[in-house]
């Protein structure tokens, strides 16, 4: 008796020496536990949908075998139920053809037989083959959509590389090798039950067989036949369901990314991240210095004090409202000042004011009606100063 021997790599009690003689011993069977193991160790992430589309292109899309078998069995034994008369009829019609001109004909000289032959053969096939085919086109495109892609046709000499690890992990050792145990076992219960009961049910019939005629005979084996083809095919349908849920959920597994693969991936397609930062800062070193040539124009400046600044211009024959004409924080909002100082825009602290018009809204945006009211009295205040220094540069001229 064979006996097999799991050695762990890793092991210290073993010796160099007992290992090589364990692993060449024409007795025991050595099995690397390395071999198993998981590859999905730190694949961790959804996948993204650039790597969803890759596997599409590439032939990988999440598909139950189960669903299309079960309806290119279903469809074809559907149609061969309905049509089984015709078809008995024609196969009635090309025996006595073949019979009446067996002493007739030479198949080797007379091409009669041969087109009589296919044309026969199409009468009785096509049907068939051509729901099935239909079952299968319908039952992929069910799953998968329209798909398209010769990728799955290039030669790859790796997948010709015995791999006993990655083969011993899926068909013994994953859950997905126990699933497909368990629907093969379900599948043979299936078929199974289906033929006890219906045969058990029907015993009285077979068995005055016998003294029927020949066509009663067949006829009955038939229609019994079709019902349990027909039966089998509909639970199989239903078994089908649940395999294509697996399936599915066994494809995102078989997606999922580590999170080096996602960090590569977004390098990869925004950008190297010092890059990116670098852009982001340029443009907004061109945002601010548009934002500030604007700032002396502005009738007031809103701080609060130091962390926020909204300069609003206001013009009444040209505006409804008040506008926003720069915005800052922190470091902007000192910038923003400093130019309202060196260019005499006067200053209003108000801090509840600068947060909200910071908040809710954007350059040139004109300012909400709820903030209409308050920022007038400002305005009002502010020409009043304004009007106060024109008259005192006067006095002093």
């Amino acid at each position: 008796m064979i006996e097999c021997r799991i050695i762990v790599q890793g092991d210290r009690n073993l010796t160099s020496r007992d290992r090589e003689r364990d692993l060449f011993s024409p007795s025991v069977a050595a099995i690397d536990l390395q071999w198993f193991a998981a590859e999905d160790e730190g694949r961790t992430e959804e996948p993204s949908e650039y790597k969803i589309q890759k596997a599409r292109e590439e032939g990988r899309v999440a598909k139950s075998q189960e669903l299309i078998g079960a309806l290119v069995l279903f469809l074809p034994v559907l149609v061969l139920f309905f049509l089984a008369p015709s078809m008995l009829r024609t196969c009635t019609e090309m025996v006595r053809f073949f019979f009446l001109r067996a002493a007739e004909l030479d198949p080797t000289k007379d091409g009669i037989i041969t087109g009589a032959f296919f044309s026969y053969f199409i009468r009785l096939a096509a049907p068939i083959v051509a729901v099935a085919m239909a079952a299968a086109i319908f039952a992929n495109l069910v799953q998968t959509g329209f798909l398209f892609t010769t990728k799955p046709l290039t030669p790859d000499f790796s997948k010709i590389i015995p791999r006993f690890g990655r083969y011993f992990q899926r068909t013994l050792f994953s859950l997905e090798g126990f699933f497909n145990f368990f629907k093969s076992l379900v599948k043979l219960g299936i078929i199974g039950v289906v033929a006890y009961f219906i045969i058990s049910g029907n015993i009285e019939r077979f068995a005055t067989l016998q003294n029927a005629a020949l066509w009663i005979g067949i006829s009955t084996v038939a229609s019994l036949a079709a019902r349990m083809l027909i039966i089998s095919a509909l639970l199989l349908l239903i078994l089908s369901i649940p395999d294509y849920m697996f399936q599915r959920r066994q494809y995102r597994e078989s997606l999922k990314m580590s999170r080096e693969e996602v960090k590569e991936e977004r390098r990869m397609y925004e950008g190297d991240p010092y890059v990116r930062s670098r852009l982001r800062s340029r443009m907004r070193e061109i945002m601010t210095r548009d934002m500030l040539l604007r700032v002396p124009k502005a009738d007031v400046v809103i701080t609060n004090p130091t962390h926020f600044a909204v300069a609003l211009e206001y013009h009444q024959t040209l505006m409804d409202a008040p506008q926003v004409t720069a915005k800052g924080e922190d470091e902007v909002a000192f910038r923003i000042r400093r130019v309202a100082e060196q260019h005499g825009v006067p200053l209003v602290e108000n801090k509840p004011l600068a947060r909200a018009l910071y908040g809710n809204t954007e350059v040139g945006d004109s300012i909400p009606e709820a903030y209409w009211t308050l920022v007038a009295e400002i305005l009002i205040k502010v020409g009043a100063i304004n009007e106060e220094r024109r008259k005192a540069r006067d006095l002093g001229a």
